[in-house]
């Protein structure tokens, strides 16, 4: 369950103080967005931890008991803290309650698509492990299988599953700037996949990231064939396989998972800067 979801389960129940980092300058735990729910026995979220964390789920546990507050606070983050970040944080409390949940619900669905976007082409193993790493990052994911009865029951409340035939079919409505993972049942999917994928490169340069699980000797296969399709060396070159990174051997789907989960945050560095999972 991702943080927002738990967040707002738990909402249902008892009231929170929500603490969110609304400003900050210099060195800083986490940036502006960041967020943390405290409810009476228990915390969702955080906004950087350290004694920054403690402090202000005090604050936020004094307004649960009724004491009054700013709607904003500043914390130096220096010796009187306890941190040397050097830097400065203003936390936004507002306390919420069940009637609350409409509203942050409806904030976090219209902040979520402003996320990247990972289009998980798979439900195998490995997509299965993936899923659930990517369902604890702030990504809008959506996961696409030919066979609509491969999806579990429950998914991350940021993973959209989605039934394609032909499963190439999908990329045509994919936003922009997508992240493209393919690992299908089938290496005739995953061919399709990949050309599908280069042909709208080729139309519209507008996918962020390619990425094919399998081997070098896989990719060696599927680079004849790609080029026997018209596809050039120039274009195939965008296309990296195997996923994840560098210098992990094992096969198991959940180190798979996160050795690819990796390599996107690499790519999210270089190409997209990263949303928050912000309330």
């Amino acid at each position: 369950m991702s943080n927002t979801a738990e967040f707002l389960a738990r909402l249902g129940v008892s009231d929170a103080v929500l603490v969110s980092v609304h400003a900050h300058r210099g060195s800083v735990p986490r940036e502006a967005g960041s967020w943390m729910a405290v409810f009476a026995d228990a915390l969702v979220g955080s906004i950087g931890g350290g004694h920054l964390e403690l402090q202000a789920t005090q604050e936020a546990r004094m307004r649960l008991h009724g004491q009054p507050g700013l709607a904003y606070v500043r914390y130096a983050l220096g010796p009187a803290l306890g941190q040397c970040c050097g830097g400065e944080v203003h936390l936004a409390f507002e306390r919420v309650s069940a009637l609350d949940h409409p509203r942050l619900e409806l904030q976090f669905r219209h902040q979520q698509a402003a996320l990247p976007l990972v289009a998980l082409f798979g439900g195998g193993h490995v997509g299965r492990a993936l899923i659930q790493v990517l369902g604890n990052l702030p990504l809008h994911v959506r996961w696409i299988d030919s066979r609509d009865e491969i999806f579990p029951g429950v998914v991350p409340v940021n993973v959209e599953c989605e039934h394609s035939q032909p499963v190439h079919g999908a990329l045509a409505s994919l936003a922009p700037h997508a992240h493209v993972l393919i690992m299908s049942f089938s290496h005739a999917e995953d061919l399709d996949l990949v050309a599908a994928c280069l042909k709208r490169q080729r139309e519209r340069a507008d996918v962020a990231f390619i990425g094919l699980i399998g081997s070098q000797t896989k990719w060696a296969t599927f680079s004849r064939r790609l080029l026997e399709r018209g596809f050039t060396a120039h274009e195939l070159a965008q296309v990296t396989c195997p996923i994840g990174v560098r210098g992990i051997s094992s096969k198991e789907p959940e180190v798979i998972a996160i050795g690819v989960a990796a390599q996107l945050l690499q790519a999210f560095e270089r190409k997209v800067s990263p949303g928050n999972d912000s309330i």
